[in-house]
Protein backbone atom coordinates (compact mmCIF):
# COMPACT_ATOMS: atom_id res chain seq x y z
CA UNK A 1 0.00 0.00 0.00
CA UNK A 2 1.69 3.44 -0.69
CA UNK A 3 1.46 6.29 1.48
CA UNK A 4 1.64 9.74 1.25
CA UNK A 5 4.14 11.27 3.92
CA UNK A 6 5.71 14.75 4.93
CA UNK A 7 9.37 15.38 4.24
CA UNK A 8 10.83 15.17 7.28
CA UNK A 9 8.48 11.60 8.33
CA UNK A 10 9.27 10.51 5.12
CA UNK A 11 13.39 10.95 5.92
CA UNK A 12 12.89 9.42 9.28
CA UNK A 13 10.77 6.15 8.06
CA UNK A 14 13.53 5.60 5.30
CA UNK A 15 16.12 5.96 7.96
CA UNK A 16 14.27 3.82 10.24
CA UNK A 17 14.43 1.01 7.44
CA UNK A 18 17.43 1.44 6.63
CA UNK A 19 18.70 0.76 10.45
CA UNK A 20 16.91 -2.20 10.67
CA UNK A 21 17.85 -3.65 7.20
CA UNK A 22 21.46 -2.96 8.35
CA UNK A 23 20.86 -5.21 11.88
CA UNK A 24 22.59 -8.84 11.98
CA UNK A 25 19.73 -10.64 12.86
CA UNK A 26 21.37 -13.87 13.28
CA UNK A 27 21.14 -15.92 17.07
CA UNK A 28 23.83 -18.25 16.35
CA UNK A 29 26.93 -17.98 18.57
CA UNK A 30 28.83 -20.25 16.00
CA UNK A 31 28.56 -17.26 13.75
CA UNK A 32 30.21 -14.44 16.37
CA UNK A 33 33.07 -17.69 16.89
CA UNK A 34 33.60 -17.18 13.11
CA UNK A 35 34.13 -13.26 13.03
CA UNK A 36 36.50 -13.55 16.08
CA UNK A 37 38.33 -16.13 14.91
CA UNK A 38 38.43 -14.16 11.23
CA UNK A 39 39.36 -11.28 13.42
CA UNK A 40 43.23 -9.79 12.95
CA UNK A 41 43.67 -8.10 16.37
CA UNK A 42 45.50 -4.97 16.97
CA UNK A 43 47.03 -3.62 19.98
CA UNK A 44 43.79 -1.40 20.42
CA UNK A 45 42.15 -4.27 21.17
CA UNK A 46 44.10 -4.33 24.15
CA UNK A 47 42.01 -2.14 25.73
CA UNK A 48 39.06 -5.10 26.47
CA UNK A 49 41.60 -6.59 28.82
CA UNK A 50 41.45 -3.50 30.91
CA UNK A 51 37.84 -3.97 31.03
CA UNK A 52 38.02 -7.27 31.73
CA UNK A 53 40.25 -6.46 34.78
CA UNK A 54 38.39 -3.70 35.93
CA UNK A 55 35.06 -5.35 36.03
CA UNK A 56 36.72 -8.12 37.81
CA UNK A 57 38.18 -5.90 40.59
CA UNK A 58 34.74 -4.11 40.86
CA UNK A 59 32.97 -7.69 40.84
CA UNK A 60 35.01 -8.94 43.75
CA UNK A 61 33.66 -5.96 45.83
CA UNK A 62 30.51 -5.14 44.86
CA UNK A 63 28.12 -6.86 47.90
CA UNK A 64 25.38 -6.00 46.80
CA UNK A 65 23.62 -8.51 45.19
CA UNK A 66 25.90 -11.03 47.09
CA UNK A 67 28.24 -13.75 45.95
CA UNK A 68 26.89 -16.18 43.60
CA UNK A 69 23.98 -13.78 42.98
CA UNK A 70 26.22 -11.53 41.26
CA UNK A 71 27.81 -13.67 39.26
CA UNK A 72 24.68 -13.32 36.88
CA UNK A 73 26.04 -10.32 35.59
CA UNK A 74 29.20 -11.54 33.41
CA UNK A 75 26.95 -14.86 32.39
CA UNK A 76 24.36 -12.68 30.81
CA UNK A 77 27.20 -10.17 29.68
CA UNK A 78 28.85 -13.34 27.93
CA UNK A 79 26.26 -14.40 26.74
CA UNK A 80 25.21 -10.98 24.79
CA UNK A 81 28.22 -11.18 23.56
CA UNK A 82 27.96 -14.27 21.72
CA UNK A 83 24.51 -13.58 19.96
CA UNK A 84 25.02 -11.54 16.90
CA UNK A 85 22.49 -9.77 17.47
CA UNK A 86 22.77 -8.20 21.06
CA UNK A 87 26.87 -8.07 20.29
CA UNK A 88 26.39 -5.60 17.90
CA UNK A 89 25.18 -3.30 20.48
CA UNK A 90 27.13 -4.72 23.48
CA UNK A 91 30.36 -4.76 22.28
CA UNK A 92 30.16 -0.87 21.49
CA UNK A 93 29.21 0.03 24.64
CA UNK A 94 31.05 -1.71 26.91
CA UNK A 95 33.05 1.66 27.97
CA UNK A 96 29.81 2.50 29.02
CA UNK A 97 28.79 -0.79 31.23
CA UNK A 98 32.24 -0.44 32.87
CA UNK A 99 31.39 3.53 34.09
CA UNK A 100 28.00 2.39 35.38
CA UNK A 101 29.49 -0.87 36.72
CA UNK A 102 32.60 1.67 38.52
CA UNK A 103 29.89 4.56 39.16
CA UNK A 104 27.85 1.47 41.56
CA UNK A 105 30.49 -0.24 43.21
CA UNK A 106 32.91 2.22 44.38
CA UNK A 107 30.23 1.94 47.15
CA UNK A 108 31.88 -0.92 48.73
CA UNK A 109 35.42 0.52 49.19
CA UNK A 110 36.45 0.12 52.68
CA UNK A 111 36.46 3.75 53.84
CA UNK A 112 39.76 3.67 55.71
CA UNK A 113 41.45 2.76 51.88
CA UNK A 114 39.69 5.85 50.79
CA UNK A 115 41.41 8.99 50.35
CA UNK A 116 40.04 12.09 52.62
CA UNK A 117 37.14 13.93 51.06
CA UNK A 118 38.11 17.61 50.32
CA UNK A 119 35.83 20.09 51.54
CA UNK A 120 37.37 23.36 51.24
CA UNK A 121 39.09 22.49 48.24
CA UNK A 122 36.61 23.74 45.22
CA UNK A 123 35.06 26.89 47.00
CA UNK A 124 38.84 27.84 47.91
CA UNK A 125 39.63 27.55 44.03
CA UNK A 126 36.37 28.56 42.74
CA UNK A 127 37.00 32.24 44.68
CA UNK A 128 41.08 32.28 43.71
CA UNK A 129 40.36 31.48 39.91
CA UNK A 130 36.88 33.86 39.82
CA UNK A 131 37.25 36.12 42.32
CA UNK A 132 34.17 34.78 44.08
CA UNK A 133 31.90 31.56 44.79
CA UNK A 134 30.04 31.42 41.79
CA UNK A 135 27.79 29.00 42.60
CA UNK A 136 27.12 30.39 46.91
CA UNK A 137 26.17 33.51 44.48
CA UNK A 138 23.64 32.12 42.25
CA UNK A 139 21.96 30.22 44.90
CA UNK A 140 20.97 33.19 47.24
CA UNK A 141 18.01 33.76 44.97
CA UNK A 142 15.18 30.73 44.05
CA UNK A 143 11.53 31.06 42.39
CA UNK A 144 9.84 28.53 41.51
CA UNK A 145 9.55 29.41 38.17
CA UNK A 146 13.70 29.20 38.22
CA UNK A 147 13.63 25.82 39.80
CA UNK A 148 11.68 24.30 37.16
CA UNK A 149 13.68 26.06 34.45
CA UNK A 150 16.43 24.40 36.49
CA UNK A 151 15.31 21.24 36.90
CA UNK A 152 13.51 20.34 32.95
CA UNK A 153 17.61 20.01 31.49
CA UNK A 154 19.07 18.70 35.38
CA UNK A 155 16.84 16.42 36.25
CA UNK A 156 14.68 15.07 33.22
CA UNK A 157 16.75 16.01 30.09
CA UNK A 158 19.94 14.73 31.01
CA UNK A 159 19.13 11.56 31.87
CA UNK A 160 17.40 10.75 28.83
CA UNK A 161 19.38 12.94 26.08
CA UNK A 162 22.00 10.66 25.65
CA UNK A 163 19.40 7.68 24.67
CA UNK A 164 17.66 10.19 22.20
CA UNK A 165 20.96 11.64 20.21
CA UNK A 166 22.13 7.78 20.54
CA UNK A 167 18.90 6.67 18.85
CA UNK A 168 19.07 9.83 16.33
CA UNK A 169 22.34 8.96 15.50
CA UNK A 170 21.88 5.34 14.75
CA UNK A 171 19.21 6.54 12.20
CA UNK A 172 20.94 9.22 10.52
CA UNK A 173 24.27 8.76 10.96
CA UNK A 174 25.55 5.28 12.02
CA UNK A 175 28.75 5.38 11.55
CA UNK A 176 29.41 7.67 14.49
CA UNK A 177 27.47 5.69 16.76
CA UNK A 178 30.59 4.06 18.34
CA UNK A 179 32.55 6.88 18.26
CA UNK A 180 29.53 8.48 19.81
CA UNK A 181 29.44 5.55 22.67
CA UNK A 182 33.17 5.38 23.14
CA UNK A 183 33.73 9.04 24.03
CA UNK A 184 30.78 9.16 26.11
CA UNK A 185 32.14 5.85 27.86
CA UNK A 186 35.37 6.33 28.62
CA UNK A 187 34.48 10.32 29.62
CA UNK A 188 32.69 8.61 32.23
CA UNK A 189 35.45 6.00 33.39
CA UNK A 190 37.66 8.76 33.52
CA UNK A 191 35.39 10.98 35.40
CA UNK A 192 34.07 8.77 38.08
CA UNK A 193 37.71 7.93 38.54
CA UNK A 194 38.85 10.81 39.00
CA UNK A 195 35.79 11.47 41.48
CA UNK A 196 36.91 8.52 43.74
CA UNK A 197 40.57 9.21 44.04
CA UNK A 198 40.05 12.88 44.26
CA UNK A 199 36.49 13.19 46.33
CA UNK A 200 35.05 16.86 46.98
CA UNK A 201 32.19 18.02 48.87
CA UNK A 202 29.57 19.57 46.39
CA UNK A 203 28.13 22.95 47.05
CA UNK A 204 25.14 21.57 49.48
CA UNK A 205 27.22 20.12 51.67
CA UNK A 206 28.39 23.90 52.75
CA UNK A 207 25.24 24.90 52.97
CA UNK A 208 24.05 21.73 55.12
CA UNK A 209 27.24 21.11 57.44
CA UNK A 210 29.26 24.72 56.62
CA UNK A 211 33.21 23.67 56.11
CA UNK A 212 33.24 20.82 58.69
CA UNK A 213 35.47 17.80 57.89
CA UNK A 214 33.30 15.29 55.51
CA UNK A 215 32.79 11.48 56.65
CA UNK A 216 31.72 9.00 54.02
CA UNK A 217 28.79 7.79 55.77
CA UNK A 218 27.37 11.15 55.16
CA UNK A 219 24.01 10.52 53.12
CA UNK A 220 23.73 12.75 49.87
CA UNK A 221 21.11 15.37 49.30
CA UNK A 222 19.18 16.45 46.31
CA UNK A 223 20.15 20.09 46.99
CA UNK A 224 17.72 22.65 44.79
CA UNK A 225 15.85 19.43 43.65
CA UNK A 226 14.40 19.00 47.45
CA UNK A 227 12.38 21.41 45.75
CA UNK A 228 11.31 20.15 43.57
CA UNK A 229 10.18 17.12 45.34
CA UNK A 230 8.07 20.03 47.80
CA UNK A 231 6.23 21.66 44.66
CA UNK A 232 5.36 18.25 43.40
CA UNK A 233 4.59 17.01 46.59
CA UNK A 234 6.72 14.00 46.41
CA UNK A 235 10.43 12.73 47.48
CA UNK A 236 11.80 10.53 44.44
CA UNK A 237 14.99 13.01 44.17
CA UNK A 238 15.42 12.92 48.09
CA UNK A 239 15.68 9.39 48.13
CA UNK A 240 17.62 8.87 45.05
CA UNK A 241 20.51 11.11 46.69
CA UNK A 242 20.13 10.20 49.18
CA UNK A 243 21.44 6.76 48.75
CA UNK A 244 23.71 7.73 45.80
CA UNK A 245 27.04 5.09 45.12
CA UNK A 246 29.34 8.33 44.95
CA UNK A 247 28.46 11.21 47.70
CA UNK A 248 31.09 13.24 46.88
CA UNK A 249 31.95 13.20 43.25
CA UNK A 250 31.08 17.27 42.65
CA UNK A 251 34.41 17.37 40.36
CA UNK A 252 34.49 17.10 37.68
CA UNK A 253 30.71 17.61 36.61
CA UNK A 254 29.09 14.87 34.73
CA UNK A 255 26.29 16.89 34.23
CA UNK A 256 28.51 19.38 32.46
CA UNK A 257 30.34 16.43 30.88
CA UNK A 258 27.81 14.92 29.36
CA UNK A 259 25.76 18.10 27.52
CA UNK A 260 29.39 18.98 26.35
CA UNK A 261 29.79 15.86 24.63
CA UNK A 262 25.64 16.04 23.51
CA UNK A 263 26.56 19.29 22.08
CA UNK A 264 29.87 18.77 20.11
CA UNK A 265 28.32 15.55 18.72
CA UNK A 266 24.97 17.95 17.35
CA UNK A 267 27.41 20.76 16.30
CA UNK A 268 29.27 18.45 14.18
CA UNK A 269 26.44 15.65 12.89
CA UNK A 270 24.17 18.45 12.57
CA UNK A 271 25.33 22.00 12.42
CA UNK A 272 22.16 23.33 11.81
CA UNK A 273 21.13 22.41 15.53
CA UNK A 274 24.16 23.97 16.90
CA UNK A 275 23.22 27.07 18.58
CA UNK A 276 20.01 24.59 20.06
CA UNK A 277 22.31 22.58 21.64
CA UNK A 278 25.15 24.97 23.10
CA UNK A 279 21.96 26.86 24.34
CA UNK A 280 20.59 23.42 26.22
CA UNK A 281 24.57 23.10 27.58
CA UNK A 282 24.41 26.91 29.01
CA UNK A 283 21.26 26.33 30.95
CA UNK A 284 22.58 23.17 32.11
CA UNK A 285 25.61 24.62 33.39
CA UNK A 286 23.74 27.33 35.48
CA UNK A 287 21.56 24.72 36.59
CA UNK A 288 24.62 22.62 38.30
CA UNK A 289 25.17 25.40 40.18
CA UNK A 290 21.59 26.97 41.12
CA UNK A 291 20.31 24.04 41.95
CA UNK A 292 23.57 23.82 44.70
CA UNK A 293 24.83 20.26 43.18
CA UNK A 294 28.42 22.08 41.73
CA UNK A 295 30.81 24.63 41.67
CA UNK A 296 31.98 26.95 38.20
CA UNK A 297 34.99 24.82 38.81
CA UNK A 298 33.27 21.71 38.56
CA UNK A 299 31.29 23.05 35.41
CA UNK A 300 34.85 24.00 33.83
CA UNK A 301 36.32 20.60 34.90
CA UNK A 302 33.32 18.59 33.09
CA UNK A 303 33.63 20.58 30.03
CA UNK A 304 37.27 20.09 29.56
CA UNK A 305 36.71 16.82 29.99
CA UNK A 306 34.33 16.19 27.50
CA UNK A 307 35.91 18.47 24.81
CA UNK A 308 39.06 16.36 25.23
CA UNK A 309 37.34 12.71 24.91
CA UNK A 310 35.34 14.90 21.81
CA UNK A 311 38.83 15.32 20.13
CA UNK A 312 41.11 12.47 21.36
CA UNK A 313 38.71 9.97 20.72
CA UNK A 314 36.91 11.25 17.49
CA UNK A 315 38.38 11.42 14.22
CA UNK A 316 38.72 15.03 12.05
CA UNK A 317 36.66 13.75 9.55
CA UNK A 318 33.13 13.50 11.85
CA UNK A 319 34.92 16.79 13.79
CA UNK A 320 34.33 18.64 10.46
CA UNK A 321 31.05 17.45 10.20
CA UNK A 322 31.79 15.31 6.88
CA UNK A 323 29.55 12.57 7.94
CA UNK A 324 26.36 12.13 6.16
CA UNK A 325 26.52 8.38 5.09
CA UNK A 326 22.20 7.82 6.28
CA UNK A 327 21.15 9.92 3.69
CA UNK A 328 20.30 8.07 -0.12
CA UNK A 329 22.18 8.97 -3.50
CA UNK A 330 19.91 11.70 -4.34
CA UNK A 331 21.11 13.62 -0.86
CA UNK A 332 24.35 12.34 -0.58
CA UNK A 333 25.33 13.71 -4.13
CA UNK A 334 23.07 16.67 -4.23
CA UNK A 335 20.77 15.34 -7.02
CA UNK A 336 17.43 16.54 -7.62
CA UNK A 337 14.87 13.84 -5.85
CA UNK A 338 13.19 10.89 -8.20
CA UNK A 339 9.51 12.04 -8.62
CA UNK A 340 6.76 10.15 -7.28
CA UNK A 341 4.31 10.67 -9.95
CA UNK A 342 1.82 11.68 -7.56
CA UNK A 343 1.70 8.30 -5.93
CA UNK A 344 3.37 8.96 -2.40
CA UNK A 345 6.04 6.90 -0.91
CA UNK A 346 6.21 3.05 -2.24
CA UNK A 347 7.80 0.43 -1.15
CA UNK A 348 10.57 0.95 -4.51
CA UNK A 349 11.68 4.61 -2.40
CA UNK A 350 13.04 1.92 0.16
CA UNK A 351 14.89 0.36 -2.41
CA UNK A 352 18.92 0.54 -1.66
CA UNK A 353 21.42 0.34 -4.49
CA UNK A 354 21.13 -3.44 -4.25
CA UNK A 355 17.84 -5.24 -5.50
CA UNK A 356 16.61 -8.41 -5.37
CA UNK A 357 15.40 -10.33 -8.35
CA UNK A 358 15.19 -14.03 -9.13
CA UNK A 359 16.15 -15.14 -5.87
CA UNK A 360 19.77 -13.44 -5.73
CA UNK A 361 21.21 -10.16 -5.16
CA UNK A 362 22.74 -8.03 -7.82
CA UNK A 363 24.94 -4.75 -7.92
CA UNK A 364 22.81 -2.31 -9.83
CA UNK A 365 25.96 -1.12 -11.45
CA UNK A 366 25.97 -4.20 -13.04
CA UNK A 367 22.57 -4.39 -14.52
CA UNK A 368 22.17 -4.16 -18.62
CA UNK A 369 20.75 -0.61 -18.80
CA UNK A 370 18.13 -2.50 -21.39
CA UNK A 371 15.69 -3.82 -19.66
CA UNK A 372 14.69 -5.91 -22.68
CA UNK A 373 18.26 -7.46 -22.65
CA UNK A 374 19.03 -7.78 -19.19
CA UNK A 375 17.25 -11.49 -18.98
CA UNK A 376 13.99 -9.71 -16.89
CA UNK A 377 16.19 -8.13 -15.06
CA UNK A 378 14.98 -4.67 -15.23
CA UNK A 379 15.54 -1.70 -12.60
CA UNK A 380 13.08 0.91 -11.06
CA UNK A 381 16.25 3.42 -10.93
CA UNK A 382 19.82 4.67 -12.28
CA UNK A 383 22.99 3.93 -11.61
CA UNK A 384 24.41 6.25 -8.44
CA UNK A 385 26.79 8.71 -9.30
CA UNK A 386 29.44 6.69 -7.15
CA UNK A 387 29.15 3.34 -9.66
CA UNK A 388 30.72 5.88 -12.61
CA UNK A 389 33.41 6.35 -10.21
CA UNK A 390 36.30 5.63 -12.32
CA UNK A 391 34.60 4.11 -14.85
CA UNK A 392 37.45 3.72 -17.22
CA UNK A 393 39.40 1.14 -15.06
CA UNK A 394 35.94 -0.89 -14.53
CA UNK A 395 35.14 -0.72 -18.37
CA UNK A 396 37.08 -4.23 -18.61
CA UNK A 397 34.50 -5.88 -16.00
CA UNK A 398 31.80 -8.48 -17.57
CA UNK A 399 28.34 -6.85 -17.70
CA UNK A 400 28.98 -3.44 -17.23
CA UNK A 401 29.98 0.31 -19.62
CA UNK A 402 28.72 3.28 -18.73
CA UNK A 403 27.76 3.53 -21.73
CA UNK A 404 27.52 0.17 -24.00
CA UNK A 405 24.03 -0.60 -24.69
CA UNK A 406 21.14 -0.63 -27.24
CA UNK A 407 19.26 1.74 -25.25
CA UNK A 408 21.65 4.12 -25.41
CA UNK A 409 21.87 7.14 -27.45
CA UNK A 410 23.54 10.16 -28.05
CA UNK A 411 22.13 12.77 -28.54
CA UNK A 412 19.20 11.60 -26.65
CA UNK A 413 16.10 11.16 -28.62
CA UNK A 414 12.79 13.32 -27.59
CA UNK A 415 9.77 10.78 -26.15
CA UNK A 416 7.30 13.42 -27.18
Amino acid sequence: MLIQLAGPLRRAVNALIAAVNRLDTSFSPVDTLAKLRAHKFALKDSIYILHMLSALFWLTLMEVPPFPYKLVIPVLYAIALLIPFTSQFFIPATPVFSWVLMFYSNQFLPADHRPAVHVVLLPTLESVLYGANISDILTRFTHPILDIIAWLPYGVIHYTFPLVLAALIWLFRPPALRLFAKAFGYQNCIGVFAQIVLPCAAPWYEIIYGLTPAAYGTPGSAGGLGRIDELFGGEGYKRTFASSPLVFGAFPSLHAAWATLEALFLSALWPECAKWAWGYAAVLYWSTMYLSHHYLIDVVGGACLATACFYLLVPEELRNGSVNEAGDKYERYDLESRRDDGFGLGMEEFASDWTVSDGEETPIAYRSPNPAKGKGRGHRHTASIASLIRADERAGEEGWSPIAGAGFVFPPESRR
